[in-house]
């Protein structure tokens, strides 16, 4: 069964840096696109950051530059690393897993077919 638990929420101020992580089971990421979304109250989930099997990655516009998407094989964990975070930042962020024979990053809701549960993020101005 595949899971995924999301840890490294919290409060922050503007400015601030968080890491989220992700510990994965149930799968190996060599066969998986893995990638974190973030939902803001009122708002649709949107795409963050995603990595391929084959470790290409792709961010959003507006956290290109700030945060880093990592994952580490032999622990089967993801990470985001977010720098100079804004109050825009703030959402409940998910990161969620697909099987792929594919090579690319997948950015859409729908690619996905595994979820966590979600951690808040909240950045005061």
């Amino acid at each position: 069964e595949v899971q995924l638990v999301e840890s490294g929420g919290g409060l922050v101020q503007a400015g601030g840096s968080l890491r989220l992580s992700c510990t994965a089971s149930g799968f190996t990421f060599d066969d998986y696109a893995i990638g974190w979304f973030r939902q803001a109250p009122g708002k649709e989930r949107e795409f963050v950051a995603g990595i391929s099997p084959r470790e290409s990655t792709s961010y959003m516009d507006s956290v290109l530059d700030r945060f880093t998407i990592l994952r580490d094989v032999s622990k089967n964990a993801l990470y985001l690393r977010m720098n100079s975070l804004k109050p825009e930042d703030t959402a409940v962020y998910y990161c969620a897993a697909t099987f792929t024979l594919n090579s690319r990053v997948f950015t859409r809701v729908n690619e996905y077919d595994y979820w966590g549960q979600g951690t808040q993020i909240t950045v005061s101005s």
